[in-house]
């Protein structure tokens, strides 16, 4: 089975690894660091709904993205991004043959470069898939990047070997993914709060969640849809009764947001 996950807003950037490769899109992500350098700082605030603090910082950040970046400025993808997600994924924690088998069968959808790998060498950088972010092929990053995650995503399915996708992404994120042209069974593990008979996501322990179920389909080689069900970390159980095809519910007593 293939993985998909989301990106996060916040960065390690203390994480190093010698052995990086070349995101696939990134061309069309030194376009896109170009279109940002030359926006206002309003524009910034206004494109992410960001403080002044961060709409400088990520000013900086592009001012400073180069086209042919040296080696000691990038980072790995999977051990870049430090959100809840990537709580969950530890990535760093990973084996070597772990990572290999991540580099094979997880990726990240990114609004900066579309597709990205584990071992992928990024650039600091922030910027959202669901911006409406202007550029000469449209007014949104769904606009700029059309059916290129589609595609991507279904070379590395055949790939592999499979025409199953595990989709552990945010809504915003796997909507950029045209599914008519992905043309794979998509699954989408939904994790649930329970309190008393209602059940209900919240998204602090969903994100985490959506790390820790990719990380054990990685760690536990699986590789049948059927397999699914097994997921039983941090005391998540299949529900099946609030499933339905395609979204498969796991629930867990409710527990108070740290």
């Amino acid at each position: 089975m293939l993985i998909v996950i989301s990106p996060a807003k916040k960065l390690d950037w203390s994480a190093r690894d010698g052995a990086m490769t070349t995101p696939d899109f990134i061309a069309e992500a030194n376009s896109l660091a170009r279109t940002m350098r030359n926006l206002s700082l309003r524009d910034l605030r206004g494109l992410m709904s960001l403080s002044d603090d961060l709409a400088r910082l990520n000013r900086d950040r592009f001012r400073a993205f180069a086209d042919a970046p040296e080696a000691e400025t990038l980072r790995p993808a999977a051990l870049a991004f430090a959100g809840d997600t990537y709580q969950g994924l530890r990535a760093g924690d990973f084996s070597a043959e772990e990572m290999a088998a991540a580099q094979a069968r997880l990726r990240i959808l990114s609004g900066l470069y579309g597709v990205l790998r584990p071992l992928d060498g990024i650039q600091p950088y922030r910027l959202e898939m669901g911006s409406r972010l202007k550029t000469r092929r449209g007014a949104t990053l769904y606009d700029f990047w059309r059916d290129l995650p589609a595609r991507t995503l279904r070379q590395q399915a055949d790939q592999i070997g499979t025409d199953t996708l595990v989709n552990c992404a945010s809504q915003e994120y796997f909507g950029a993914v045209d599914l008519r042209r992905l043309g794979l069974n998509v699954i989408t593990p939904v994790f649930l709060e329970a309190e008393g008979d209602s059940a209900k996501m919240i998204s602090f322990f969903a994100k985490r969640a959506r790390g820790a179920m990719a990380r054990w389909l990685i760690v536990n080689r699986v590789t049948t849809p059927a397999d699914l069900i097994g997921f039983d970390l941090d005391g998540y159980g299949f529900d099946a009764a609030r499933s339905e095809p395609g979204r498969l519910a796991f629930v867990r007593a409710r527990r108070a947001v740290a």
